[in-house]
């Protein structure tokens, strides 16, 4: 009896020692748990959950998309504007931009819709509904079934669930997602719309403040937003650019709050954020802190090196590559910062710390035990197995499949498929063609030579590749003299190469050039590295699915959300700032202010170069109905809402419903995000959306565009 109550305080000690707080949690919007709810109106919120998703009838769901499927944005006027952060928009501001009108530099603003500027790669998607169809999709999964059977029956179903919905409606977009590592699926149903012009972008010197010097870090002053517009056919719905396509009437749209926060004040986000591994074990913490995090500061670092340097020689050469630098650059600064927050905030020994607890609970639990005894066993072998062979694949991946754009621009020719619906080979050509517009032989040709002298640093040699023996047989170990034969004697990295492929020229054997040649070799060799770690991963993915399963059976009273899998998900928290380390507080919000100190403190540096007549606008101080209380112009704020990337131009909304701004970045003291949530440290950057219109209204000049939002304001 003793034991037992012993046993009894132990296991509620626990529970009350890893509950969850109010703001931490991504959730899913068509399953919010009474407990959730009751979270959500306990700080504050006046919306029940019907009015923020509602499978029939318009709810807050209806005013957020998906952004190009990698960001998010909100909808906020009948004629289909769409609120989302420069940096999501900043491909499209660059393929629009030549050195006669650099709208990187300059900024963008549509003074009529006529010369609003379509992106035909680019889409936007709305959640309709989603569904649970766990039971069906594991309805026939037994316990002995092997990884490879489970995967192919779990494909199976998800195909005849996706069929269904396309037999009522071709479409329609459905997607079947699987959630807490595989245990349960849900089915998402979408509409795209394909044809997305942009409206207004502000200079970068506004959208992009600060850089790679203030990314992913507090205080911020970063005007990170653009406007784009959602265009239909007559009758409403998506079609392919055209200009006779009319603006899309949306079936809800966010009205915008000018009554700003304070501390304390409720905040909401609502988006698509990435993926995220909050239930992954020490393990898996351990593999990507040294295999993809690890590949990603070693390799791209030399990568962005040789573009920064050219990019900042040469104007043409910055307007071409600064899509590809920033995309790269991101996750480059992400994974020094999660890297570094593994180890500062312990997070593989919080791990271990949980894993020892599930331990004693398995030990303790004889229907556990019998099937679980040796889980944790299992999987450290297996994860060892796997280490160098993993480990040799992340750095050959940053190194070459995303290393020299001569290999990507191989891989793309081989996978186009001509025989594809007509508007898709279209759409792949216009990309393709990008690719080469914003190319440039003499920058990749060194960064190939840097790959090759890079990886053999990190790898075994075992996973060195059949170049490396033509290098050193046939040019003396020389990888110049090599990657100038391959460049000289292929056509892929030419204009004339990508005419020959178009046209299919009946003289021209793709299979026969170099670079075709070395692209195959590269895939093979990488698929013959997963297939010796083939059954490693495989249970691998078993284990770490059962030990999903185990932890919310043992917190069975616990509201646990699913890990991000870029569904639509909704956090909530509060506006707050926090305190980085000893000594020090950071406020909740930045001004205008900020911007001269750093321009000041920064001078010569061009990450934090401002236009004359921008500094001198701000410096009027004429910010009007977008003025703070102190008649001061908030610029950025933080909230301790769950965020990860995906996130990028979600709509941050007050207790109402109205938006306050866009989440944009997470910070540098937290960038663990991904695997496990600081609740003291973690914070939402968002940009202030009064900020956000000040620009566009006094800046841009567009007073057109503010004229359609809802704009609502208590004083």
């Amino acid at each position: 009896m003793k034991m037992r109550i012993r046993q009894i305080v132990f296991y509620s000690m626990l529970l009350l020692s890893s509950g969850l707080r109010a703001d931490e949690g991504m959730w899913m919007l068509g399953n919010l748990t009474k407990q959730t709810q009751k979270s959500m109106k306990s700080l504050g919120l006046h919306l029940s959950a019907d009015k923020l998703y509602h499978p029939k009838k318009p709810s807050l769901k209806d005013g957020v998309v998906s952004f190009g499927g990698f960001c998010s944005g909100v909808v906020v006027s009948e004629d289909g504007l769409i609120f989302t952060n420069h940096h999501c928009g900043f491909s499209a501001i660059q393929q629009h931009s030549t050195l006669e009108q650099d709208l990187i530099r300059d900024g963008f603003v549509a003074r009529t819709r006529e010369e609003e500027l379509p992106n035909p790669e680019l889409y936007v998607r709305f959640l309709l509904r989603t569904e649970d169809v766990t039971k069906r999709m594991l309805k026939g999964v037994g316990p002995q079934m092997s990884e490879a059977d489970r995967a192919h029956h779990v494909d199976s179903v998800m195909g005849l669930i996706c069929e269904e919905v396309l037999s009522k409606d071709s479409t329609l977009i459905p997607v079947v997602d699987a959630f807490y590592g595989g245990n349960e699926f849900w089915l998402s149903v979408y509409r795209d719309f394909n044809d997305v012009r942009l409206v207004f972008a502000p200079p970068s010197s506004v959208g992009k403040f600060g850089w790679d010097t203030d990314n992913w870090v507090w205080p911020r002053h970063t005007g990170d937003f653009s406007v784009f517009r959602i265009y239909a056919n007559t009758n409403n719905q998506p079609a392919d650019y055209s200009p006779e396509n009319v603006p899309y009437l949306p079936e809800y749209v966010v009205p915008v709050s000018l009554d700003g926060y304070q501390e304390g004040s409720f905040a909401m986000t609502i988006g698509y954020p990435g993926m995220t591994d909050r239930y992954i074990t020490s393990f898996g913490v351990e593999e990507r802190m040294n295999g993809i995090n690890q590949a990603m500061i070693d390799i791209r670092g030399v990568k962005q090196q040789i573009w920064k340097r050219e990019m900042d020689r040469d104007e043409e050469i910055r307007i071409k590559y600064a899509s590809k630098y920033d995309e790269s650059s991101n996750y480059w600064k992400n994974s020094i910062g999660m890297n570094r927050a593994i180890r500062k905030l312990g997070v593989i020994r919080k791990k271990q710390e949980m894993e020892n607890t599930l331990r004693q609970w398995i030990n303790h639990t004889p229907a556990e035990r019998e099937h679980l005894l040796h889980l944790f066993t299992d999987l450290e072998l297996n994860y060892k197995n796997r280490r160098e062979t993993n480990r040799a694949m992340s750095y050959f991946g940053e190194s070459f499949l995303n290393g020299p754009e001569l290999v990507q621009l191989a891989l793309t020719i081989l996978n186009f498929d001509f025989g594809d619906e007509e508007e898709r080979v279209v759409v792949r050509m216009k990309e393709l063609m990008d690719k080469y517009a914003n190319y440039d032989l003499d920058i990749d040709k060194e960064v190939f030579v840097a790959m090759l002298r890079e990886y053999p640093r990190y790898v075994d040699a075992r996973y060195l590749l059949e170049p490396y023996k033509v290098i050193e047989e046939e040019y003396g170990g020389d990888e110049r003299a090599y990657v100038d034969w391959l460049y000289r004697t292929s056509e892929i990295p030419t204009p004339r190469g990508l005419q020959l492929f178009f046209e299919q020229d009946s003289t021209y054997n793709l299979f026969d050039d170099p670079a075709i040649s070395l692209g195959i070799d590269l895939i093979i060799t990488y698929f013959d590295m997963n297939q010796e770690i083939q059954t490693a991963s495989a249970e691998i993915e078993r284990g770490e699915r059962l030990f999903n399963a185990a932890v919310r059976r043992m917190y069975a009273g616990r509201n646990f959300y699913p890990d991000a899998n870029f569904t639509m998900r909704l956090s909530i928290g509060t506006v707050g700032g926090y305190t980085p380390y000893d000594g020090a507080w950071y406020e909740h919000y930045t001004t205008t202010q900020g911007i001269f100190e750093k321009v000041r403190t920064h001078e010569g540096d061009p990450d934090f170069a401002v236009q004359p007549e921008i500094l001198q606008l701000l410096k009027a101080g004429d910010f009007g109905r977008y003025a703070n209380k102190e008649g001061e112009l908030n610029v950025c704020f933080i909230t301790n809402n769950d965020i990860t990337g995906g996130n990028s131009g979600s709509a941050i909304f007050n207790a109402n419903g109205e938006l306050l701004g866009l989440a944009f970045d997470g910070n540098w003291e937290a960038m663990s995000g991904d695997l496990i949530f600081e609740p003291a440290l973690q914070r939402c950057i968002g940009v202030d959306v009064r900020y956000m219109l000040y620009m566009i209204e006094k800046y841009g000049q567009a007073g057109n565009l503010i004229d359609e939002l809802k704009i609502n304001a208590s004083r």
